[in-house]
């Protein structure tokens, strides 16, 4: 009988429970914070994350670094060696090379490991929309679907996930290219609040501008409601960057509109805070 293991790297967001329960396993990554190297192993606590936030909001600096194939090798061959296949959900690779470095240790893996498999999930994906494929992972393993199975779904589910998010400091943009310095400070004098999304490629795209906290979040409340679709899987992940006001006006609206619905809330993993800065608001969820 085939065994495998379900593995993420930190730079996605799920529900702490849903990760113990079913063992989910974490692929580490480091992020700094000023002058401090940390490693991330596994979702941080709110106290450490809290910390985090009010650095960046401080001043301190903040970067992350890439996992090598290296280190993807190094890290899976004790599962492999125990016998185990492994179906692993990267960032996506529209935003980082996480994902083409893990394809390069597959390779490697699979000389050394003929009888397993090592599947690479580019998610299209990060934070909380990670979350949701790790959601739809666990029930398909659940439901008895074999590693391939669960890759092939997952993969095709990868083009129906939907974020869409806020940014609240703009200087984090401009340091990513994304805006100019003269944007950057004409939006902050305007308290102008940018609306973006994961594109199908897997890319961050800036999709509008609103003024202010309430009215970016009753914009992400809208671009929600015209495109999710409970059919493709009811999780729904609420993702902030130490903005829980904003996050909780979000989930009242969003449980007031669908109650049935199963609302996840997280705060945002360092690996992506580093690049959008403190504030920052998404929704993740399947989509039409």
């Amino acid at each position: 009988m085939e065994k495998y293991l379900i593995f993420m790297d930190v730079s996605g967001d799920v529900d702490p429970e849903v990760a113990q329960e079913y063992e989910l396993k974490f692929l580490p990554m480091d992020y700094t914070l000023g002058n401090n190297m940390r490693k991330c192993e596994k979702m941080e606590d709110k106290d450490t994350l809290k910390l985090f936030y009010d650095g960046q909001r401080k001043g301190d600096f903040t970067k992350t670094t890439q996992i090598s194939p290296y280190m993807y090798e190094e890290f899976m061959t004790p599962y492999f060696e125990e016998g185990y296949s492994v179906l692993y959900i990267s960032l996506s690779g529209g935003l980082s090379s996480t994902y083409e470095s893990a394809c390069h240790a597959k390779k490697e893996l699979k000389k050394k490991y003929p009888a397993q498999d090592f599947y690479v999930v580019n998610s299209l994906a990060a934070t909380g929309g990670m979350g949701v494929l790790v959601e739809r992972a666990i029930r398909n393993k659940k439901n008895g679907l074999s590693a391939k199975q669960n890759f092939d779904d997952l993969t095709f589910a990868t083009h129906r996930l939907k974020h869409w998010f806020m940014v609240q400091d703009l200087n984090y943009l401009k340091r990513g290219g994304r805006i100019s310095a003269a944007t950057a400070a004409m939006g902050t004098m305007l308290n102008v609040r940018p609306i973006l999304k994961i594109d199908e490629e897997g890319k961050l795209v800036t999709i509008a501008k609103k003024r202010g906290d309430k009215a970016a979040a009753r914009e992400l409340l809208d671009r929600f409601a015209e495109t999710y679709d409970p059919g493709m899987g009811d999780a729904i992940y609420i993702i902030d960057a130490d903005n829980n006001e904003i996050a909780a006006v979000i989930q009242e609206k969003l449980e007031t509109m669908y109650p049935n619905a199963v609302i996840r809330r997280s705060m945002l993993s360092p690996i992506i805070g580093a690049h959008t800065g403190p504030g920052m608001v998404a929704i993740c969820h399947m989509g039409k």
